[in-house]
């Protein structure tokens, strides 16, 4: 059974789907959570506190999927193939995430200030790390980078960190690409989409030099 914060930022996604941030109201995200008004506000504090919130879970959200993603897989180009369809389906699956990888902030999204600067720090944990403010597109490309390098470095031991970091970027990049221009064509040859068989051709061409 979900807490009452999960609750309250389900019910937030749910009136988000159906009008813009600005038309959505505290007393009705609430009244959908099921709870009372004064417990959103003793979990977020303000509206701007439970758009915080918000943004930083589907943050996390990616993030966590990066991890199962690039753990699921065995075989390096493997992993990374996986990491691109798993940030492109994320993006379109989900306006906020699309959002954070992109920065493109629409009015109808609650597009969080980067961190609060007036009033006392919430008393609920989970709260002072939304307010702590959520990752840019640059940071957020940084980590999962250092994520999937982190990983790679175990299976190609013998390859040079930089190269390898270099091919994790150049593999989110592309992966963003797709998400800004969409390819409607039909599925590459190893599925998935274009995006899969171009992270697929792009890694057979990148050298990887060993460590000397």
């Amino acid at each position: 059974m979900p807490t009452a914060r999960e609750a309250l930022l389900d019910a937030t996604v749910s009136a988000l789907a159906a009008r813009p941030w600005s038309a959505v109201r505290m007393v009705d995200v609430a009244s959908a959570a099921g709870v009372s008004r004064q417990t959103l506000y003793n979990e977020f504090g303000s509206k701007e506190g439970l758009a915080r919130a918000l943004v930083r879970r589907e943050a996390d959200v990616y993030l966590r999927g990066v991890d199962r993603v690039l753990a699921e897989r065995a075989v390096p180009a493997d992993r990374l193939v996986a990491l691109a369809e798993w940030t492109v389906r994320s993006a379109r699956t989900s306006a906020l995430i699309r959002a954070l990888l992109t920065g493109c902030w629409s009015e109808r999204l609650p597009a969080p200030r980067a961190h609060r600067t007036l009033g006392a720090h919430s008393p609920v944990p989970a709260q002072r790390r939304a307010d702590a403010g959520v990752p840019g597109p640059s940071e957020l490309v940084a980590t999962v980078r250092d994520r999937s390098l982190a990983v790679l470095e175990k299976d190609l031991p013998a390859v040079e960190p930089v190269e390898l970091a270099r091919c994790c970027e150049t593999v989110v990049r592309l992966a963003l690409s797709y998400v800004l221009a969409p390819d409607p064509g039909p599925p590459g040859p190893h599925g998935g989409g274009g995006h899969a068989a171009q992270v697929r051709a792009v890694l057979a061409r990148t050298p990887m030099r060993p460590v000397p």
